[in-house]
Parts: C-alpha cells; structure tokens; sequence
C-alpha cells in the first residue's frame, strides 16, 4: 500500500467516452473519467494505490476511486475494496472476492468498459461478495444480485450494515445461496434486493426458499435496481423497500382442479429396500418419513442398516447422511465397504486384503454419494438439526440415517420424555420441510418377560420415547434374535417385525426373516418362520 497527497489540475476531454471534459487530471499524472469511467494511471503518488502481495500473483492491483456514473463514494469504494485499474491494457474495475472465512484472497471479477467480465482466480473457493466485512450472524443481511448494488445499498446504509451480493447474478444465485447458508441462517432476516426484471425476481424466490421458514423477506424497487435508485437519487426508497420487505411465502393452496391430473397417475413404489420382501410389504420408502429401528445390544441393527446404506450408494445412486454414534466414521466405512464387497472389513484376519479394501474404497470414494459426521464424542441436536438441514439443501442428501435417537435425548437435556417428544416433533417437521427421509434407531427398554438380547419380543411400547415415536414414525420396526441359542441355525437368523405401518395398515404384524452369511457379512432373506420369544416355530400372521 502507497498513500500521499494528490491534487486535481483540471478537465481534459476523455479518450474513451469523447467527452470534453468528463476526466479529471490530478498532480500525480493519473485520470479519471466521471462519465464513462475510464481510467487512466499515473505515477502512484496521490491516491492509495492496492499493489499484488508478490510478482507472481495473478490478481489486479489498482487505485481507489469515486465511480462518478454510479454515484458510488471512494469511502464506499475503499470500505469494500473496489479498485479501477488496467488489465490488458483496458480500464477496468476490480471486485475482490474472499473465502468464506475472509483469511484469503480467491478470487477477483474484473468489469470492462463494455460490462464483459473477467474472473480472475478461483471463484468457487469464494463466498458471497463482501461476505468477509460482517459479522457472522446478526439481525438483518441483505442480498443484491450484483457488486454495484452491493455497493449502493451498503452506502445507503452508511456502509455499517451487513450487506453482500451473489458472484454471478440471478442464474448463478441459487448455488450462491446453498453454498453460503450456515453463514446466512445465522441471521434473523435474509432480505433478497434482486433486479426486478424477471429473471431476478425468480431467482430470489428460489433463494427464499432455501431459508428456514420465517428467515426470508423479497424487497421490491420501482426502478432497475439499487444503484438506478441511487443514481436517480432515490436512495430513501431503497432503505424503505428494505424495511418493508415482504415475508417470503410458499403459495401453499391448491384446488382439487390443481392436483386432478396428479391425483390420477399411477401409484407408484417408493425407494425400495434391499429386501425385496420388505418393499413389497412397505410399498417402498417415501419422501417425507421417518422410519424407526428397535432392538437388543448385539441383534444385528449395525447389519441392517449399514447393508441398506450400501444399497443406497451403489444400487440406488443416492447420497447419504450419516449420524452413527455408537461407532466412529473409520469403522463406519469399513462396514459399508464390507457390505459391497461382500468382506468383513472391519474384524482382522477375516480372510480379506489391504488391496480388496483399497479398491472398494476407491469405488465408494469416487460415487462423492457418503457424508458422515464425525462426533467427536457430541450428539447435541441443535448441531445435527442444523447439518441435516444444510446437506439436504446444499448437497442434495435425501436419506439419512440417525443410530440412535437415545444419544441426542441425553447430550444436554435432563428431562429424557420431554428431550425425546421435542426431538421426534422436530424430525417430523423436517422430512416434510426438506423432503427427505430419516432412518432412526431407538435404545429399547427392559420388558417385562425375556430379554431382547436373548431373543425377548420387540413391542412398540419398549421402545423408548414410544409415545413420541409411535406419534411421528410411519413405520416402526423390531429385530428379534437369540444370539445365545443352542441351535446354530436359530442363531443366525433374525425375525424383522413390522410394528406399525402408518401407510396402509396392512404390514402391522408382518414379518420377515434375515439370515446372515458370516462368510461375507451379508443379511440374506431367509426362508421359513420366524421364531416367537420361547423359540418354537410360529406362523407369520401374528
């Protein structure tokens, strides 16, 4: 950085607009065109001049200026870090772009005379523009569809309230957002200052609607946009359309004329389990369910549910994610990795390769389709609320996957009853908010005759929080098994109950039965009956 005392001498015409006398000369040589913009350097005394950090960086340098056309102050200029410059040999304006964090320069959008763009840099490590002058979180945040407006609205507001733009205006503003919305929810009020012509009217609509219910107002402008207004000195109209933006809203209200045609399509299976028995009995799995799995310590839930979390990734090609916390994310791996390979990954000495492991891994590593939150030794849900919400909406995750619902009640809640309800209420809430489905493990407590670890009957009541999760779940399931039985075979066979079917009605009381191949660590539909608490043959229909 460079600063001295620079002087104005007087007007000259302007090479680039033809004006005669729109640009300004001062005592250090360098012009500057109060019309069009042009810029001319001098000999970098008399303004405070942003030089590259080193020879080899790519980024522009430049001068601090008034941007005379736009009405847009060099206080505003030097608070956002705007510049005029020359790249390749034009007069150009320069908009620095930090990582989300605001510790590094990423990347710099170069304007040109003719507006063309350059990027400099790499502007998907970037967040939102000007994202690094604020706090993180606060009462209100408002969202422009480009850097001048930013500007214009942050000036408007004496450059001291949280203001930032998307990078690539309305067809780029969506991905902005779903980038950026940890940082935005902490925010009370997201207000979305788009231009008003049709395309960013759209885009902040669909913006809003990334935001928690309540979080996202949409502003309206007689002109353009924000710098029109500013320009057209309409600056206290901005500052009301801000105040008075209106609460985003989802139209929400249908006619049976709106839903006619869909009503009458054909029914359709949802997600299908890797049971083909247990799809036919479920119809699949919806969208916007919660689907809850009890049973004793050692019956085989880790079995289950890392063999369908496999299926998801490789059969059905969808992202998952994962909540597991009686098991950190290494051995999480290697069971999923086993469950494809048909190898126990996890056990040593269990007839499997470094190599095998390896090239499994590479194959689930290449799918991208596997987030797991690693822990640390925490379940506090407020914290899992907020990741379920952000890989749904920014990655695009629709099954996940909690084991188990007992661990976020007991983080930081002493009242277990009234952590489980208020947590099952949650969950409820949000597959039907985000569309997606949560697959949920739930401790179960002592019954009354057998153990469940001995084979004891699962019942919906012994699940802990039944109330609560016999109010929320569409389907509850119980794992029965006797692990210490003296027939080999009755040991390695699981009866899965369906305990309550909230879709049809028709699977209550139904059962399947899953053997399991130590061999390759796979659960196998097992043909025959289920075994009922005493171990004696029972029929399915119970």
């Amino acid at each position: 950085m460079h600063q001295t005392d620079s002087e104005f001498i007087g007007h000259e015409p302007c090479p680039s607009c033809g004006s005669k006398d729109n640009l300004a000369r001062y005592s250090d040589g360098h012009g500057f065109c109060f019309g069009c913009e042009y810029y001319e350097p001098g000999d970098c005394e008399g303004v405070e001049t942003v030089r590259n950090s080193s020879s080899d960086s790519p980024f522009v340098g430049g001068d601090y200026a008034p941007l005379g056309k736009r009405k847009v102050s060099e206080d505003t200029c030097r608070k956002w870090g705007y510049r005029v410059a020359k790249h390749n040999g034009k007069s150009v304006q320069v908009a620095d772009y930090y990582d989300p964090s605001g510790s590094h320069l990423v990347a710099q959008k170069v304007r040109y005379p003719d507006k063309t763009f350059a990027v400099i840099g790499k502007m998907k490590e970037a967040g939102l523009y000007g994202q690094h002058l604020w706090r993180d979180g606060g009462k209100m945040v408002v969202i422009t569809e480009g850097e001048i407006d930013a500007l214009s609205v942050s000036q408007l507001q004496g450059n001291k309230w949280p203001v930032v733009s998307v990078p690539n205006g309305a067809q780029g503003a969506k991905k902005a957002i779903q980038k950026q919305l940890e940082w935005l929810e902490r925010f009370e009020t997201v207000v979305f200052m788009f231009d008003m012509d049709e395309p960013g009217q759209e885009a902040a609509v669909e913006c809003a609607q990334l935001l928690s219910p309540g979080r996202a107002k949409i502003a309206r402008l007689p002109l353009k946009d924000a710098n029109e207004m500013l320009v057209a000195g309409r600056g206290g109209e901005v500052i009301d359309a801000i105040w008075g933006a209106k609460e985003y809203r989802p139209e929400g209200i249908v006619t049976l004329s709106d839903l006619k045609a869909e009503v009458l399509k054909p029914v359709e299976i949802g997600l299908p389990w890797w049971s083909e028995k247990l799809t036919k009995l479920t119809y699949g799995r919806r969208l916007g369910e919660i689907y809850c799995f009890g049973a004793g310590t050692g019956i085989g839930k880790t079995d289950m549910l890392t063999q369908q979390i496999e299926y998801d990734v490789s059969e059905l090609k969808e992202p998952v994610g994962l909540f597991l916390f009686e098991q950190q994310p290494v051995e999480t791996v290697k069971r999923i990795a086993g469950k494809k390979a048909g190898k126990r990954f996890h056990v040593p000495d269990a007839g499997w390769t470094p190599e095998e492991l390896n090239e499994t891994l590479s194959g689930l590593e290449a799918s991208g389709q596997v987030y797991l939150f690693d822990h640390f030794g925490t379940a506090d849900w407020e914290i899992i609320k907020r990741t379920i919400r952000f890989l749904a909406r920014s990655e695009g995750v629709r099954l996940f996957y909690i084991d188990h619902l007992t661990a976020l009640a007991t983080a930081h809640e002493e009242d277990e009853k009234e952590a489980l309800e208020k947590i099952m209420a949650d969950m409820g809430g949000m597959v039907k908010e985000l569309n997606i489905i949560i697959h949920l493990v739930s401790h179960l407590s002592t019954p009354d005759g057998k153990p469940h670890e001995e084979g004891g009957r699962v019942m919906l009541r012994h699940f802990k929080g039944s109330r609560a999760i016999g109010f929320w779940t569409h389907y509850a399931f119980g794992m029965e098994r006797n692990p210490q039985d003296a027939d080999e075979d009755k040991r390695q066979v699981t009866t899965f109950r369906v305990l309550k079917d909230r879709y049809i009605g028709d699977a209550t009381g139904q059962t399947v039965l899953f053997g399991y191949d130590s061999n390759t660590g796979r659960l196998y539909e097992h043909e025959g009956c289920p075994f009922d608490a005493d171990n004696k043959n029972a029929p399915t229909d119970f």
